[in-house]
């Protein structure tokens, strides 16, 4: 997935043009303005827990990790904990209705990934994976899925259905992946499957499509292609985020819009993991996903309104 920084002033360096003259003016107005102020913000309906705490580290500027002591700007991205000018007990706590997995490409800059929004919001739930060290899944993989986009990608409301490929009483309980059946002969199980299914009832197809665990890959999409084709991760179902669209910064040149930073793609996939698996009304349960995320877009909206790039 993409990628992000959280040090504003770098970020203003890499922008601006015009001099540290200016800079210094950006950094000011920076000071005076808050993540609210922009009303073109995208994210400015989102349920978020108080930003104060954001607010005043920001204005303390960089503080001390506390396992490692390296300099960093709200939180270390190392070891996946507040800085101490960030308060863990003032940052929110989000409970996640199933595991996450998140697989992070080696050469992923840390300091640039939002995979770690994720652990620091739902530290109870979330575990980070440096490639190749990654678990064995295809025991349970009537249990789990793949956020990846490609052909045989299928949308959240579709996963109860092919869940049911990998169950043990499915057509894919053994070692052979359903994508290797000639596609007449896999045509015609999917419509038995699905014929079944719809004389079943609803508890008893919940309880054999259960998904327990959701894995996301944090890299560039260039850096993909090495972690997605591991043996460990084939025969998982995938499934493809298409209808929302990207509010980071830092979007790769020529990739869709919908391709989104991994902290959205989490965000989002459990919104519609809520309503359309789980039936249930969305009231903003898994928005401070996006605390750090939309705190960080306003100040670099900010940064990037000042310094006359929009």
């Amino acid at each position: 997935q993409l990628t992000m920084s959280l040090n504003s002033s770098t970020l203003l360096n890499e922008e601006n043009s015009q001099g540290p003259k200016r800079n210094t003016e950006c950094l000011e107005s920076l000071e005076m303005q808050t993540p609210s102020s922009f009303q073109d913000n995208p994210l400015q309906q989102l349920q978020l827990a108080s930003q104060e705490v954001l607010e005043k580290a920001k204005k303390s500027g960089r503080s001390r990790c506390p396992r490692c002591s390296s300099s960093r700007m709200f939180y270390c991205y190392t070891c996946f904990v507040p800085v101490e000018t960030v308060p863990t007990e003032e940052i929110p706590n989000v409970k996640l209705p199933l595991k996450i997995d998140i697989i992070k490409h080696p050469n992923e800059t840390d300091g640039k990934s939002t995979a770690v929004h994720a652990k620091l919001l739902a530290p109870d739930d979330v575990t980070i994976y440096k490639y190749p060290c990654i678990p064995e899944y295809k025991e349970k993989r009537h249990e789990i899925a793949l956020i990846f986009p490609g052909p045989n990608s299928v949308s959240v409301k579709d996963i109860a259905f092919h869940l049911q490929k990998y169950t043990k009483k499915g057509v894919c309980d053994n070692d052979d992946d359903c994508s290797r059946e000639p596609f007449l002969k896999r045509a015609k199980i999917e419509l038995k499957e699905e014929k079944n299914l719809n004389g079943c009832s609803t508890s008893n197809r919940s309880e054999g499509t259960k998904l327990k665990k959701i894995i996301f890959i944090d890299s560039t999409w260039n850096q993909t292609n090495k972690i997605i084709t591991d043996e460990r991760l084939q025969g998982l179902l995938q499934i493809e985020l298409k209808t929302r669209k990207t509010c980071f910064w830092r979007h790769q040149k020529g990739k869709p819009d919908t391709y989104l930073s991994t902290i959205e793609a989490i965000y989002y996939f459990l919104v519609d993991y809520q309503q359309e698996v789980l039936k249930e009304n969305y009231e903003g349960q898994y928005d401070n996903l996006l605390f750090f995320f939309s705190f960080m877009y306003s100040l670099i909206k900010n940064a990037k309104c000042c310094a006359g790039k929009e």
